[in-house]
């Protein structure tokens, strides 16, 4: 017995140590995969940790071989949601953009044994720019979009088929799909890079080559614009020497001959300037005169400037012109503007149909001086705030399509085409949620003189309205007394009358202190015909829109060409231009503008002539914020 458990002892002294080992060698395991982990971790923190140099000394050369595979053409059908992985987008937050670029390369072609890309000034601007910008990452694991540092700027001065070799090499090329190419200068032949799903940054597109949404039409910058100085307000405000000033060089020559005769029929009003015999690109001449002008400087001299297709696709003379603030006269059928997907370009140009040209001179007599004021104004703002330079531009492009790739951020269209200090600009002084809150409800505010049976009928089918808060009767007649309130029909919800001082149809309007919500509905005593359904949904179009008014009836006024005035119709059409608010919803902000901040001396006008207080309210809210008001269609006409 003694021997047995002596032998039991034995082998559980064996097997503990055994444990013992166990333990200590898996403990150790795991402190040498800890190490080695926290050495990768910081090692490749520490390999994506710096900025791609930009050093243009110590630059690698590969060589491309004739072999290798070139990049697929364009994807024509490409759009933002089905030519970008947007999961590799959201590595860093999703709300922000973030942009790898490629570091330095030369390629050199194997059979010729020429650089195929010689990187440009610019186009190093446009690297440095996004690697010094808040858009960089210098981990491609956490890029949204890639940036080759393969020159593409100017498709004219790379060889194409070496280019597309270079760039099918990228590391995480994968049919260009995140990519984004900055081709400023389109070819003059009319053929483009082979990039296939990569989005193209580039100049000189028109509505058959321009992929809407997905690629981004760029300003074509001219070296010319870093020499221009500050233009001083008063030679950027007024109307100049020449209403127009015309580079026939820059016109296309199926147009010359057009262009001949104004010049003949107006000499006084065009400077036209072609090119001196005697003299380089930056000298102009204009034979009638006998003058010669430095270029691209001439432009200041004009009021407008024309701006048409020529034989050169890759032209600057736009940004030219913007840059000495002459207004451009856009005569280019199908062309794509810069940036045209958030600028409003008709704030700060005019633009005609190339058929037109032959009248431009009669239609520029017609614009007054307050609007060349104007458009000179937003010129200027718009040129300073995007295309000023080479990083703004670039910084601009990012913007927008940041924009795209995360559109709940997005800026609103009237953000990015309104200065803060705009002479008359129009602006939004509601910030209000992106939808109003619908436990509020609306207040409706019936109008009344003497109607108590309709007015009757009305409250009763406004009380069934589920978004109803309360009921506010204005009772308009000075010589009678409002019935009694036990006379009222009795209601789920409070109700209260008013009568007022003076019989005015402004009286709708008052901001009175018994309306307690933000939306407001103003509505006629005989307005019955408007069912429940109808007046909720109206509400909860106000709810997406609480910055406009939200109504039924509507108007629209139209030229009749045999009484030669204008008619005004209450025909249901495609088109209106105002509502009525005799059943309307608004903000009662309005309700305050109304009454004590309307211009002049309108709403006396309405009272004393007991009409058009519809008109003046929308005139109102369309003048302050530039939207026009919304009409929910009735089943029935009102």
């Amino acid at each position: 017995m003694k021997k047995l458990v002596a032998t039991f002892n034995h082998r559980s002294e064996r097997f503990q140590t055994l444990v013992s080992y166990i333990i200590i060698l898996t403990l150790t395991f795991f402190g040498v995969c800890i190490v080695c982990n926290i050495f990768n971790i910081q090692y490749e923190a520490s390999r994506y940790n710096n900025k791609v140099p930009l050093d243009l000394v110590h630059v690698r050369e590969i060589l491309l071989s004739k072999d290798s595979e070139e990049t697929r053409k364009r994807e024509d059908s490409c759009r933002i949601w089905d030519c970008i992985n947007l999961y590799k987008c959201g590595q860093k937050g999703h709300d922000h953009l973030s942009v790898y670029v490629y570091p330095l390369q030369e390629y050199i072609d194997e059979v010729k044994g020429e650089t195929v890309s010689v990187l440009t000034r610019e186009y190093y601007q446009i690297l440095e720019a996004v690697i010094r910008s808040h858009y960089y990452t210098p981990n491609p694991n956490e890029a949204c979009l890639f940036l080759p540092s393969i020159d593409t700027l100017n498709s004219n001065l790379v060889k194409s088929s070496a280019v597309e070799r270079a760039l099918a090499m990228q590391n995480y090329w994968d049919n260009g799909e995140n990519h984004i190419i900055f081709n400023m200068m389109p070819r003059t032949d009319g053929s483009v890079l082979k990039t296939d799903r990569a989005i193209v940054l580039g100049g000189g597109f028109d509505s058959w080559t321009y992929r809407n949404g997905f690629d981004l039409s760029l300003p074509i910058y001219s070296p010319a614009q870093q020499h221009v100085s500050d233009l001083s307000p008063k030679s950027t405000h007024l109307p100049r020497k020449n209403m127009l000033v015309i580079i026939l060089p820059n016109v296309s020559p199926k147009y010359h001959s057009q262009i001949h005769s104004l010049v003949d029929d107006n000499p006084s009003d065009v400077l036209m300037l072609d090119k001196c015999v005697a003299h380089g690109n930056t000298i102009r001449c204009n034979s009638s005169r006998g003058k010669s002008f430095e270029y691209p400087r001439t432009y200041e001299k004009g009021t407008f400037c024309l701006y048409s297709h020529s034989v050169n696709v890759g032209k600057s003379d736009l940004m030219e012109m913007l840059a000495y603030n002459c207004i451009p006269l856009i005569a280019a059928d199908n062309f794509i503007l810069p940036f045209e997907d958030v600028l409003d370009w008709t704030l700060f140009s005019l633009r005609i149909r190339e058929a037109e040209i032959h009248s431009i001179v009669k239609k520029l007599s017609k614009v007054s001086n307050t609007k060349i004021f104007e458009l000179q104004r937003q010129g200027r703002w718009v040129y300073n705030r995007y295309f000023k330079d080479l990083n703004t531009i670039t910084l601009t492009s990012l913007e927008i399509l940041e924009n795209r790739i995360f559109p709940h951020r997005a800026r609103s269209l009237m953000d990015w085409n309104k200065p803060d200090d705009n002479y008359r600009s129009t602006y939004n002084p509601l910030f209000l949620p992106v939808i109003s809150p619908k436990s509020q409800g609306f207040t409706a505010v019936i109008l009344t003189y003497d109607r108590v049976e309709s007015l009757f009928t009305l409250i009763q089918k406004l009380a069934m309205v589920p978004s109803l808060q309360s009921i506010l009767v204005i009772w308009n007649n000075q010589n009678k007394m409002p019935p009694h309130l036990s006379s009222f029909p009795t209601i789920p919800k409070p109700l209260k009358v008013i009568q007022t001082r003076a019989n005015k149809l402004s009286n709708r309007f008052y901001p009175y202190n018994e309306i307690e919500t933000e939306a407001i509905l103003t509505i006629d005593d005989d307005i019955n015909m408007l069912t429940t359904d109808e007046l909720d949904f109206g509400y909860e179009v106000w709810r997406e829109f609480p910055d406009r008014i939200v109504g039924f009836p509507s108007r629209i006024h139209v030229w009749d060409n045999a009484s030669m005035h204008w008619r005004y119709e209450s025909e249901w059409t495609n088109q209106i231009s105002m509502v009525l608010t005799g059943a309307a919803f608004h903000h009662k902000f309005w309700s305050h503008m109304y009454t004590y901040a309307m211009p002049g001396n309108i709403k006396e006008w309405v009272d004393q002539h007991m009409n058009c207080e519809d008109i003046a309210m929308n005139f109102l809210v369309a003048n302050i914020t530039n939207k026009p008001p919304i009409k929910v269609t009735p089943r029935k006409k009102i």
